[in-house]
C-alpha cells in the first residue's frame, strides 16, 4: 500500500513539510511517484513509527547540545559545496556540510562531548571532537575539530554509517543513530535535558 506525503505526515502526526525533508535528504527507501506526487509505502512510515526515543539517559552529562538541520542544500561559502543532511553525502562533505557557524553557548555545546544532527526530530548524524571552538565577528561559533561519528542512510531500516574509528565515538553513534530525538528552539542549536527526574 502506498501514502501521499500528506497521508504518510498525518500518520505520523507531523506537518507535510517535515515530512518532506526527510525524503528529500534521500533517508527513505521505496519511493515512487505518479505524476507530481511522491508515494510512499506503508511500511516505511509504519518503521518510521516505531523509531525508539533517544536514550538520553544513558549518556553522562545532564544537558546536551542538539543541532537541527534542513536537507542538505548547495551553498556557494567558502570550504563546502553543500549546507545540510543528506544520506548520499560522501563522509568527508557530509562533516563539511553540518560543521558551520551557529549562535550557541559554546562551552556548554562542548561540555555534552556530543552534538547529535537531527532533522526532522530524527537523529541522522553524530558529531564529537567539541573540545575547541573559534567565534566570528557576528558572534557565531564554529567547532574546528568535530569528527562525523556515523551517519543514517535509511531511515526507515534504519541503516548506518559509522564513521569514525574511536571507540567513544561508534559507541555514541550506535546509541543514537536513527532514534527520535525531539528538541525546540528558534536557531539550528537546541539544548535538552538528559535527565528526567532529579534524585
Amino acid at each position: 500500500m502506498l501514502l501521499t506525503t500528506g497521508q504518510a505526515a498525518q500518520e505520523l502526526g507531523c506537518a507535510i513539510t517535515t515530512f518532506r525533508r526527510l525524503i528529500s535528504a534521500g533517508l527513505l527507501p521505496g519511493l515512487s511517484h505518479r505524476g507530481v506526487r511522491v508515494m510512499v509505502p506503508l511500511e516505511v512510515v509504519q518503521a518510521l513509527q516505531t523509531r525508539h526515543q533517544a536514550p538520553l539517559d544513558r549518556l553522562p552529562d545532564g544537558e546536551i547540545a542538539v543541532l537541527r538541520v534542513d536537507a542538505a542544500r548547495p551553498t556557494h561559502e567558502e570550504g563546502r559545496s553543500w549546507l545540510g543532511f543528506a544520506a548520499s553525502l560522501p563522509p568527508d562533505d557530509l562533516l563539511k556540510a553540518l560543521r558551520g557557524w551557529w549562535r550557541c553557548d559554546a562551552a556548554s555545546a562542548a561540555s555534552g562531548g556530543l552534538l547529535p544532527v537531527t532533522l526532522s526530530g530524527y537523529v541522522v548524524a553524530v558529531l564529537t571532537g567539541l573540545e575547541r571552538w573559534e567565534k566570528n565577528p557576528e558572534g557565531r561559533h564554529a567547532f574546528p575539530d568535530a569528527r562525523l561519528a556515523g551517519y543514517v542512510t535509511d531511515l526507515a531500516a534504519p541503516r548506518t554509517s559509522i564513521t569514525s574509528s574511536l571507540d567513544s565515538d561508534r559507541r555514541l553513534a550506535e546509541l543514537l543513530l536513527g532514534t527520535r530525538l525531539p528538541s525546540h528552539s528558534g536557531g539550528a542549536i537546541a539544548y535538552v535535558t538528559t535527565r528526567t527526574t532529579i534524585s
